[in-house]
C-alpha cells in the first residue's frame, strides 16, 4: 500500500516523465500561482506601489509580472523615495521568485523539451508519415534487401520500419548499405508488429505496401507473423478506416509452414479486403533467383548485377540426348527448397521422345537414409507415382544401389513423371563420393551437371568448393557455394579466373595450344542473408494474365478467347480485369482466386522462362536471344511445349499436395453423371488429370492453348 503523500509524488513524477506538454502545463500553473501570490503580497504591503504604478503609468495587474521577469523594474522601484522598506522587501522577494521560475525552471523545461524531442527521435517515438509510404514490420538481416527493392521500385519513396530493435542499431546497420541521402527517406519507429495500437500512429491503412518481416532468430517467427496478419485484418475492418494498402508481403521461415500456405485459405480475410497477399520464404526466394531469374543484385553501392548460369546449358530441345542433373550436397533447408523449385520449373521436351531423360535431383548426405524418409513423407503423393534411387556409398567396399518403386501405383499408372530423385548416403569428402562426382563431370555427353554445396557449415561449403575433383573444373561444371553473408570472396575468385588462358598439350608427336578457363571460373555464391529479397513482379503479372486466359476461356470447346478479340480490348481493361480476378473485388462481393490456384498460375508463369530457353534452342537461337519470343509458335513447337506444360503440371500438383485418384475415384473410369460427380474430388485435392499426356481427354486442348498464347503473354509483360 502506497501512503497518500507518496501516491501524490508518484503521480507527479509520472506526469513529468511522460509528456512534454504536461511539463509545460505544470510550469504555467506555477507561473500563475507565483503571479497571484505576488499580487496578494503587494496588496498587503500597502498602497505605495499603486502610486508608483500611477506615476509611471503602469497597469497595476502588470506590475507584479514586470517584477517577476524584469530585473530593471525592481531597481527602478525600490530606489523611489516614497516606497517603504516593507514594500521594497516584498518586491525583492517577487524578483527573486521571478529569477528562480523564469531563469531556472523555464530554461530547464525548454532544454528538457529539446532533449526529449531528440531522444524520442533517436528512439523512434515520433511519427511523421501519413500516406503513400511503405511499411516494414520487424528487423533482421533480410531488411536491407527489402529497402533496396522499395528504392529500386520508387527512388523517391519514404519507408517506415516498425521494430522493437533499438533505432540507433537499425540506422547503423542500414548505413553500411545505403547512402545518407537514402537514409533521409527511412523513418524508424519503435513498436511491436502484433500491437494494433501502433497501426494508427504509423497510418498503416494509408501505406502503399506492408512487408511483415519479423525477427528471423525467433523460434515462433512464423506464428507471430501470422498473428500480425490477423491483427492487421482486424484493424482494417474497424470503423472509420477509409482505405487499405495494396499489398501485404509476409515472410515465413519454415519450409513446411510456407508449403502449407500454398493450399490453405488461412489468409482469406486479406483477400476479402481486396489486398494482394504474398507469402515469402528466404530459401525459396533464393531458388527463384538461381533457377528463374538467373541473376542476383548485390546490395553494394555499385548495385552490381551477378548473372547465374543456366543449369540446362544453352537450352534443351526435343532431340537433346542429355538430361539435367542437379546435385545437392547436404539436405538443409536450402537444398530442399532448391530441389522443390527445380522440380517445379525444370521440364524439357526431350522427355517426350525418351521417358528416361528425366530431370534428376540428387541429394548427397551422410544421413541420407534418414533424410530421404522425411523428404518422402513431406511429398508422399509424388512418390506414390514415381520411383526413386537410393545408393549407399558410406561403405566403399560394399556399395549399395536400388531403384525403389512407387508406393501407390504400378505398371502404366506410375513413373510417367519427368522428374526423379536420387538419395546417396555418403560423406562428400570421401573418395567414393568424390569419384562419383568425377564420373558425372566427365559425362558431358549424357547430362547437364550442376553442383550445389548447401551444407549447414559455411566453411565446409567453401572448402569443398575450392577443392572439387579436377574433372569438375576442367569440364566447366557450375558449382554453387552457399555463403552466409558476403559473396565477395567467391565472386572475386571467379572474376579473376573468368578470362580464357592459353595452355599447351602434346599429342601425336606435336604440341598444341588450347584455351581454357582457370580453376574457379565457374563457381557462384548464393544464399547471402542481406541480399535476398527480389520480388519477381514480372512473373506475378504473367501469372495474372494466365489466370485471366483460363477465366475467360470457353470450356465447352476448351479454347481461350481469340487473340483477335484480345487485341480489341484496351490493355488497361485487361489488366484491371486480371487484377480483380486475382485479388477479388470487395465492393462487388467478388471473391479472389484460391491460394492453390494462385500458386498453380505462378509456377506456370515461372516455367515460361524455361520453355523459352527450349524454344530458342529449337529455333537455333542463343539462350538469351529474346528477338523471337513474341513470334507465333509453329504447330510442332506447340505440340512439344504443350506436353512439357502437362508434365510440369503433373509434378506441380503432386508436390502441392494433390494426389492421383485411385481406381474408384477416377472419373476417367466412370461414365456420364458419375464422371461429372467425381470431378468434384478436385476440391479435396484428388485430381483425375494427373496422368500421362497421351491418356488425357480433350482437356489437353488447354495445354495447347496455353502454349499458343505464350508470345501474347510475353508481349504484354515485356517492356
Amino acid at each position: 500500500m502506497i501512503k497518500s503523500h507518496k501516491s501524490l509524488l508518484l503521480r507527479f513524477d509520472r506526469i513529468l516523465s511522460q509528456d512534454i506538454l504536461r511539463q509545460v502545463v505544470i510550469l504555467l500553473i506555477i507561473l500563475a500561482a507565483v503571479f497571484v501570490s505576488s499580487f496578494v503580497l503587494l496588496s498587503l504591503s500597502g498602497g505605495d506601489w499603486i502610486g508608483y504604478c500611477e506615476d509611471k503609468q503602469i497597469n497595476k495587474w502588470a506590475f507584479p509580472l514586470y517584477l517577476l521577469i524584469d530585473g530593471n523594474a525592481y531597481n527602478s522601484f525600490y530606489t523611489e523615495k516614497y516606497v517603504s522598506s516593507g514594500t521594497a522587501f516584498i518586491a525583492g522577494l517577487i524578483y527573486v521568485a521571478g529569477v528562480v521560475v523564469f531563469t531556472g525552471m523555464l530554461i530547464s523545461v525548454m532544454t528538457n523539451m529539446i532533449e526529449r524531442r531528440v531522444e524520442d527521435y533517436r528512439e523512434g517515438h515520433i511519427h511523421y508519415l501519413k500516406s503513400g509510404h511503405y511499411i516494414i514490420m520487424g528487423y533482421d538481416e533480410m531488411v536491407p534487401s527489402f529497402v533496396r527493392y522499395i528504392f529500386k521500385k520508387d527512388p523517391d519513396a519514404y519507408l517506415l520500419i516498425l521494430t522493437s530493435v533499438e533505432a540507433e542499431r537499425v540506422k547503423e546497420k542500414l548505413s553500411k548499405t545505403f547512402s545518407k541521402e537514402q537514409l533521409k527517406q527511412v523513418i524508424i519507429n519503435y513498436g511491436h508488429r502484433t500491437n494494433s495500437e501502433s497501426y494508427k500512429e504509423i497510418c498503416l491503412e494509408s501505406a502503399e505496401e506492408v512487408f511483415i518481416v519479423g525477427y528471423h532468430s525467433q523460434t515462433a517467427h512464423d506464428a507471430i507473423n501470422v498473428e500480425c496478419v490477423d491483427a492487421i485484418c482486424r484493424y482494417l475492418r474497424g470503423e472509420g478506416i477509409p482505405c487499405r494498402p495494396n499489398r501485404i508481403t509476409c515472410v515465413f521461415k519454415d519450409l513446411d509452414t510456407y508449403a502449407a500456405f500454398k493450399t490453405t485459405e488461412i489468409f482469406e480475410e486479406v483477400s476479402k479486403l481486396g489486398i494482394e497477399f504474398i507469402p515469402y520464404n528466404f530459401y525459396t526466394g533464393w531458388a527463384k533467383q538461381v533457377f528463374v531469374k538467373r541473376s542476383h543484385q548485390e546490395l553494394a553501392a555499385s548495385g552490381q548485377k551477378m548473372c547465374y548460369p543456366a543449369v540446362f546449358g544453352q537450352g534443351v530441345g526435343p532431340d537433346d540426348k542429355r538430361y539435367v542433373h542437379l546435385v545437392f550436397v547436404g539436405t538443409t533447408n536450402f537444398a530442399v527448397a532448391f530441389a522443390m523449385e527445380a522440380a517445379n520449373v525444370l521440364h524439357f521436351p526431350n522427355f517426350n521422345r525418351d521417358n528416361t531423360l528425366k530431370t534428376r535431383i540428387t541429394f548427397i548426405d551422410l544421413n541420407a537414409d534418414k533424410e530421404k524418409d522425411e523428404f518422402i513423407t513431406r511429398n508422399r503423393h509424388f512418390f506414390e507415382v514415381q520411383s526413386y534411387i537410393y545408393r549407399d556409398l558410406s561403405a566403399p567396399k560394399k556399395p549399395f544401389a536400388a531403384l525403389v518403386p512407387a508406393t501407390g501405383f504400378n505398371g502404366a499408372t506410375c513413373d510417367f513423371l519427368d522428374v526423379e530423385f536420387e538419395f546417396i548416403k555418403g560423406d562428400i569428402f570421401s573418395n567414393a563420393v568424390q569419384n562419383e562426382i568425377s564420373r558425372w563431370a566427365c559425362d558431358k555427353d549424357q547430362q547437364y551437371l550442376s553442383i550445389f554445396l548447401a551444407m549447414a557449415n559455411q566453411r565446409n561449403n567453401f572448402v569443398i568448393g575450392m577443392n572439387m575433383p579436377d574433372e569438375v573444373y576442367d569440364n566447366e561444371i557450375p558449382v554453387f557455394i552457399r555463403q552466409d553473408r558476403s559473396d565477395n570472396f567467391v565472386t572475386n575468385l571467379r572474376e579473376s579466373d573468368e578470362s580464357k588462358k592459353p595452355y599447351t598439350v602434346f599429342r601425336d608427336g606435336k604440341t598444341q595450344e588450347k584455351m581454357r578457363s582457370s580453376r574457379y571460373a565457374h563457381i557462384y555464391p548464393f544464399g547471402m542473408n542481406e541480399s535476398i529479397y527480389c520480388a519477381d513482379d514480372k512473373s506475378l503479372k504473367r501469372a495474372k494474365l494466365i489466370n485471366y486466359l483460363y477465366n475467360t476461356a470457353d470450356y465447352s470447346t476448351n479454347k481461350f478467347q481469340s487473340l483477335l478479340s484480345l487485341t480489341t480490348i484496351p490493355e488497361e481493361k485487361i489488366w484491371e480485369e486480371a487484377d480483380k480476378m486475382w485479388k477479388g473485388d470487395p465492393d462487388k462481393n467478388q471473391e479472389g482466386l484460391s491460394v492453390s490456384l494462385k500458386w498453380s498460375n505462378l509456377y506456370s508463369s515461372y516455367s515460361i522462362r524455361t520453355k523459352l530457353a527450349s524454344l530458342r534452342a529449337m529455333r537455333g537461337l542463343t539462350l538469351d536471344d529474346k528477338s523471337k519470343d513474341t513470334q507465333k509458335l509453329t504447330e510442332k513447337e506447340v505440340e512439344e511445349l504443350a506436353k512439357v506444360e502437362h508434365n510440369r503440371w503433373n509434378v506441380e500438383k503432386l508436390l502441392m499436395g494433390y494426389r492421383k485418384p485411385h481406381l474408384d475415384e477416377d472419373k476417367y473410369e466412370a461414365n456420364g453423371a458419375d464422371a461429372k460427380s467425381l470431378s468434384r474430388n478436385k476440391k479435396v485435392f484428388i485430381h483425375h488429370d494427373i496422368r500421362p499426356f497421351k491418356d488425357l481427354d480433350n482437356v489437353k486442348e488447354l495445354d495447347y492453348e496455353f502454349t499458343r498464347y505464350i508470345p501474347w503473354i510475353m508481349e504484354m509483360t515485356e517492356p
